[in-house]
Protein backbone atom coordinates (compact mmCIF):
# COMPACT_ATOMS: atom_id res chain seq x y z
CA UNK A 1 0.00 0.00 0.00
CA UNK A 2 2.78 2.36 0.96
CA UNK A 3 4.68 1.56 -2.23
CA UNK A 4 1.61 2.41 -4.30
CA UNK A 5 1.23 5.78 -2.60
CA UNK A 6 4.92 6.45 -3.03
CA UNK A 7 4.76 5.70 -6.76
CA UNK A 8 1.69 7.92 -7.11
CA UNK A 9 3.46 10.80 -5.34
CA UNK A 10 6.52 10.36 -7.55
CA UNK A 11 4.40 10.37 -10.72
CA UNK A 12 2.53 13.47 -9.58
CA UNK A 13 5.78 15.25 -8.82
CA UNK A 14 7.20 14.30 -12.24
CA UNK A 15 4.09 15.61 -13.99
CA UNK A 16 4.40 18.87 -12.06
CA UNK A 17 8.08 19.19 -12.99
CA UNK A 18 7.49 18.59 -16.70
CA UNK A 19 4.41 20.80 -16.87
CA UNK A 20 6.10 23.69 -15.05
CA UNK A 21 9.16 23.43 -17.31
CA UNK A 22 6.94 23.44 -20.42
CA UNK A 23 5.06 26.50 -19.12
CA UNK A 24 8.36 28.34 -18.65
CA UNK A 25 9.63 27.34 -22.10
CA UNK A 26 6.47 27.95 -24.09
CA UNK A 27 4.76 30.79 -22.25
CA UNK A 28 7.73 32.82 -21.10
CA UNK A 29 6.98 32.49 -17.38
CA UNK A 30 10.22 33.40 -15.60
CA UNK A 31 9.17 32.88 -12.00
CA UNK A 32 9.51 29.31 -10.69
CA UNK A 33 6.84 29.75 -8.03
CA UNK A 34 4.32 31.03 -10.59
CA UNK A 35 5.19 28.18 -12.99
CA UNK A 36 4.57 25.66 -10.18
CA UNK A 37 1.22 27.24 -9.33
CA UNK A 38 0.12 27.21 -12.98
CA UNK A 39 1.22 23.60 -13.36
CA UNK A 40 -0.70 22.57 -10.25
CA UNK A 41 -3.85 24.31 -11.50
CA UNK A 42 -3.66 22.61 -14.90
CA UNK A 43 -3.12 19.20 -13.38
CA UNK A 44 -5.85 19.63 -10.77
CA UNK A 45 -3.34 19.40 -7.92
CA UNK A 46 -3.56 21.52 -4.78
CA UNK A 47 -1.27 24.54 -4.86
CA UNK A 48 0.00 23.64 -1.40
CA UNK A 49 0.65 20.01 -2.30
CA UNK A 50 3.73 18.50 -0.60
CA UNK A 51 4.66 17.14 -4.05
CA UNK A 52 5.46 20.59 -5.47
CA UNK A 53 8.97 20.27 -6.93
CA UNK A 54 12.08 22.24 -6.08
CA UNK A 55 13.20 25.02 -8.41
CA UNK A 56 16.35 23.09 -9.32
CA UNK A 57 14.24 20.18 -10.56
CA UNK A 58 12.27 22.49 -12.84
CA UNK A 59 15.44 24.17 -14.11
CA UNK A 60 16.92 20.76 -15.01
CA UNK A 61 13.71 19.80 -16.84
CA UNK A 62 13.71 23.15 -18.64
CA UNK A 63 17.24 22.48 -19.88
CA UNK A 64 16.21 19.03 -21.08
CA UNK A 65 13.16 20.49 -22.86
CA UNK A 66 15.35 23.07 -24.62
CA UNK A 67 17.83 20.41 -25.76
CA UNK A 68 15.03 18.20 -27.05
CA UNK A 69 12.69 20.71 -28.70
CA UNK A 70 14.78 23.88 -29.18
CA UNK A 71 18.17 22.46 -30.10
CA UNK A 72 18.45 24.78 -33.12
CA UNK A 73 16.87 28.00 -31.90
CA UNK A 74 17.85 28.12 -28.21
CA UNK A 75 21.65 28.17 -28.70
CA UNK A 76 21.27 31.01 -31.22
CA UNK A 77 19.03 32.96 -28.85
CA UNK A 78 21.45 32.38 -25.97
CA UNK A 79 24.40 33.59 -28.04
CA UNK A 80 22.55 36.77 -29.02
CA UNK A 81 21.63 37.45 -25.39
CA UNK A 82 25.23 36.96 -24.29
CA UNK A 83 26.44 39.30 -27.05
CA UNK A 84 23.98 41.95 -25.83
CA UNK A 85 25.13 41.28 -22.27
CA UNK A 86 28.72 41.99 -23.33
CA UNK A 87 27.64 45.22 -25.03
CA UNK A 88 25.72 46.35 -21.94
CA UNK A 89 28.59 45.39 -19.61
CA UNK A 90 31.06 47.39 -21.69
CA UNK A 91 28.66 50.34 -21.48
CA UNK A 92 28.52 50.00 -17.68
CA UNK A 93 32.24 49.33 -17.17
CA UNK A 94 32.46 52.14 -14.59
CA UNK A 95 30.18 50.13 -12.32
CA UNK A 96 32.03 46.77 -12.32
CA UNK A 97 29.13 44.92 -14.02
CA UNK A 98 28.46 41.25 -13.42
CA UNK A 99 26.12 39.00 -15.42
CA UNK A 100 23.73 36.73 -13.48
CA UNK A 101 20.75 34.51 -14.17
CA UNK A 102 19.67 32.39 -17.11
CA UNK A 103 21.84 34.17 -19.69
CA UNK A 104 24.86 33.15 -17.65
CA UNK A 105 23.65 29.64 -16.73
CA UNK A 106 22.72 28.86 -20.33
CA UNK A 107 18.97 28.35 -19.79
CA UNK A 108 17.93 31.63 -21.44
CA UNK A 109 15.63 31.67 -24.44
CA UNK A 110 13.59 34.10 -26.54
CA UNK A 111 11.56 35.12 -23.45
CA UNK A 112 14.59 35.97 -21.30
CA UNK A 113 16.08 39.28 -20.35
CA UNK A 114 19.70 40.10 -19.55
CA UNK A 115 20.23 40.71 -15.83
CA UNK A 116 23.27 42.63 -14.61
CA UNK A 117 24.49 43.57 -11.15
CA UNK A 118 26.13 47.00 -10.94
CA UNK A 119 28.05 48.53 -8.05
CA UNK A 120 27.91 52.26 -7.44
CA UNK A 121 28.00 54.93 -4.75
CA UNK A 122 24.38 55.71 -5.64
CA UNK A 123 21.69 54.64 -8.09
CA UNK A 124 21.63 58.22 -9.37
CA UNK A 125 25.07 57.69 -10.91
CA UNK A 126 23.68 54.87 -13.05
CA UNK A 127 20.60 56.90 -14.01
CA UNK A 128 22.75 59.85 -15.07
CA UNK A 129 25.00 57.56 -17.10
CA UNK A 130 21.96 56.31 -19.03
CA UNK A 131 20.53 59.80 -19.48
CA UNK A 132 23.88 61.14 -20.65
CA UNK A 133 23.85 58.58 -23.48
CA UNK A 134 20.20 59.26 -24.31
CA UNK A 135 18.99 55.81 -23.27
CA UNK A 136 15.39 55.75 -21.98
CA UNK A 137 14.81 53.50 -18.99
CA UNK A 138 12.32 52.41 -16.38
CA UNK A 139 13.34 52.71 -12.74
CA UNK A 140 11.93 49.79 -10.76
CA UNK A 141 12.53 47.90 -7.53
CA UNK A 142 14.01 44.40 -7.40
CA UNK A 143 13.56 42.41 -4.21
CA UNK A 144 16.35 39.93 -3.54
CA UNK A 145 17.00 37.49 -0.74
CA UNK A 146 20.30 38.24 0.98
CA UNK A 147 19.86 35.68 3.76
CA UNK A 148 17.43 32.73 3.96
CA UNK A 149 15.05 34.75 6.12
CA UNK A 150 15.36 38.30 4.80
CA UNK A 151 14.76 40.17 1.57
CA UNK A 152 16.06 43.58 0.58
CA UNK A 153 14.94 46.00 -2.13
CA UNK A 154 17.37 47.35 -4.73
CA UNK A 155 16.90 49.91 -7.53
CA UNK A 156 16.72 48.38 -10.99
CA UNK A 157 17.06 50.14 -14.34
CA UNK A 158 15.33 48.40 -17.25
CA UNK A 159 15.96 49.39 -20.85
CA UNK A 160 16.08 47.77 -24.26
CA UNK A 161 18.99 46.89 -26.53
CA UNK A 162 17.93 45.75 -30.01
CA UNK A 163 14.55 44.64 -28.69
CA UNK A 164 15.99 42.74 -25.73
CA UNK A 165 15.28 43.89 -22.18
CA UNK A 166 18.27 44.52 -19.94
CA UNK A 167 17.71 44.77 -16.17
CA UNK A 168 20.54 46.45 -14.27
CA UNK A 169 20.24 46.03 -10.49
CA UNK A 170 22.29 48.53 -8.48
CA UNK A 171 24.12 47.56 -5.28
CA UNK A 172 26.45 49.70 -3.20
CA UNK A 173 30.15 49.26 -3.89
CA UNK A 174 30.52 46.71 -1.07
CA UNK A 175 27.81 44.56 -2.67
CA UNK A 176 30.42 42.96 -4.89
CA UNK A 177 31.53 40.89 -1.90
CA UNK A 178 28.12 39.35 -1.10
CA UNK A 179 25.86 38.04 -3.85
CA UNK A 180 22.12 37.59 -3.20
CA UNK A 181 20.78 34.07 -2.86
CA UNK A 182 19.64 32.31 -6.01
CA UNK A 183 15.94 31.45 -6.26
CA UNK A 184 17.00 28.20 -7.92
CA UNK A 185 19.67 26.86 -5.59
CA UNK A 186 19.32 28.91 -2.40
CA UNK A 187 23.07 29.54 -2.57
CA UNK A 188 24.79 32.85 -3.49
CA UNK A 189 24.18 33.74 -7.13
CA UNK A 190 26.94 33.01 -9.59
CA UNK A 191 28.22 36.27 -11.08
CA UNK A 192 30.44 36.67 -14.13
CA UNK A 193 32.63 39.58 -15.21
CA UNK A 194 32.87 40.77 -18.81
CA UNK A 195 36.03 38.72 -19.59
CA UNK A 196 34.26 35.58 -18.34
CA UNK A 197 31.18 36.23 -20.50
CA UNK A 198 33.39 36.86 -23.53
CA UNK A 199 35.13 33.56 -22.80
CA UNK A 200 31.73 31.79 -22.81
CA UNK A 201 31.06 33.19 -26.27
CA UNK A 202 34.48 32.11 -27.51
CA UNK A 203 34.03 28.62 -26.08
CA UNK A 204 30.61 28.29 -27.73
CA UNK A 205 32.07 29.22 -31.11
CA UNK A 206 34.75 26.57 -30.71
CA UNK A 207 32.22 23.78 -30.22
Amino acid sequence: MGHGNGAKCWQQRERLIQTAARIMAEEGVRDYFLAKQKAADRLGIARNSPNLPRNQEIEAALGAYQRLFRSDSQPRQLRRLREIACEAMAFFQLFQPRLVGSVLSGHADAHSEVTLHLFAESAEQVGLHLLDKGIPYRLEERRLRMTPGAQAAYPQFRFQVDGVWVAAVVFDVDGLRQAPLSATTGRPMVRASLPKVKALLTDAMAV
